[in-house]
């Protein structure tokens, strides 16, 4: 299964943007999105390196909300063994 990362721009340089979520920075290009109107502060769907949508502030604390309980669940049944 693939999860598309919601992140936040935190600089930009015409198709590429250097992106952060939970602390780790990455690269990622922007050409899926080279006609949108993007800019530094907002957030992007990552999947594959590439950013393939933009997102409200709103919607990718939901998903990451989403995927901090999948990933406490996971941890939870490591350690129970279930």
């Amino acid at each position: 299964m693939c999860l598309g990362i919601p992140m936040q721009i935190k600089q930009l340089d015409q198709f590429s943007a250097r992106c952060e979520a939970k602390g780790i920075e990455r690269e990622v290009g922007l050409l899926m999105l080279q006609h949108e109107s993007l800019r530094v502060g907002d957030f992007v769907v990552v999947h594959l390196g590439q950013a393939i949508q933009k997102v409200a502030p709103e919607e990718a604390a939901v998903a990451w909300g989403l995927y901090d309980e999948m990933l406490a669940k996971a941890d939870s049944h490591r350690r129970t063994g279930d």
